[in-house]
């Protein structure tokens, strides 16, 4: 399986995005429900956000959390300290379980990288017990991103090539409306629930916000690190206005909104 996300260390992606996961973590999993004893498959674990949430939310069986990069999978073995918690490599695409193993299959932030979501989708299904549930969570881009639109707007304006990575961030798969609703009734999910989730990110400082991004984190950092010299001197003054906004720089708060949907396995 190929993704499109670019991450370089876990200590980048954690001020990125990680931090932020955690937050929308506890929500996912108040929505998807968790019961003590079961076993449960994180899919795209990242640094550990839902996986670290969900063992200390209930007295679960195990936890197995998978991911296709080596930099994430490595850190959560290294953070690891709970034994009903294995971690590995894998394709979400191509998942190395037997069917019907386990309770739930979860997927926070990671299907709009998969190219092939609904394939993702359908092996989620086929790895959890019928009556199990299976449940996903991914941003959206288009209207519930302001901070981030903020960044993708600004370069928007500056050039073509900031109009393109606008409309890839904007599109990307499984971030409309009713999107993954119609995907898990694709692959044969019943009892199909989709909600919006909101959480904010917190900034100290524009330095807080940029520097993960400036470092060429994720798929806004992966345009940011194309530039040439005067491209990103450019970038920069004008992603720092947007984000001062006229003010002295210091903390700004933005709302962010996920799409989650949960469907039970037949």
């Amino acid at each position: 399986m190929t993704s499109e996300f670019n991450v370089h260390n876990a200590a980048g992606y954690e001020q990125l995005m990680g931090r932020w996961s955690r937050r929308l973590a506890r929500k996912f999993i108040d929505f998807t429900g968790i019961s003590d004893g079961e076993r449960i498959l994180d899919i795209g674990c990242g640094t550990g956000s839902l996986t670290f949430t969900l063992a200390r939310a209930a007295d679960l069986a195990e936890i197995t959390a998978i991911d296709y990069s080596l930099v994430f999978v490595e850190d959560v073995i290294r953070r690891n300290t709970n034994p009903r918690i294995k971690v590995r490599q894998a394709d979400a695409c191509a998942l190395p379980f037997e069917g019907g193993t386990f309770d739930r299959a979860l997927a926070l932030l990671v299907l709009h990288f998969v190219p092939e979501a609904g394939k993702a989708v359908a092996e989620m299904r086929r790895v959890v017990r019928p009556g199990g549930v299976v449940a996903a969570a991914v941003w959206d881009h288009l209207g519930g991103m302001p901070g981030m639109r903020m960044m993708v707007d600004t370069v928007a304006a500056l050039g073509e090539s900031g109009r393109q990575l606008r409309s890839r961030y904007c599109f990307q798969p499984m971030m409309q409306p009713g999107e993954l609703r119609r995907t898990f009734a694709e692959q044969g999910l019943v009892s199909i629930a989709e909600v919006e989730l909101m959480i904010r990110m917190d900034y100290k400082s524009f330095a807080d916000y940029w520097t993960p991004i400036a470092a060429g984190e994720g798929p806004l950092g992966k345009y940011v690190a194309a530039l040439d010299a005067a491209e990103r001197a450019r970038t920069d003054a004008a992603v720092r206005d947007a984000y001062e906004a006229g003010r002295p720089d210091g903390p700004r708060s933005f709302a962010n909104v996920a799409w989650a949907c949960r469907g039970i396995v037949p």
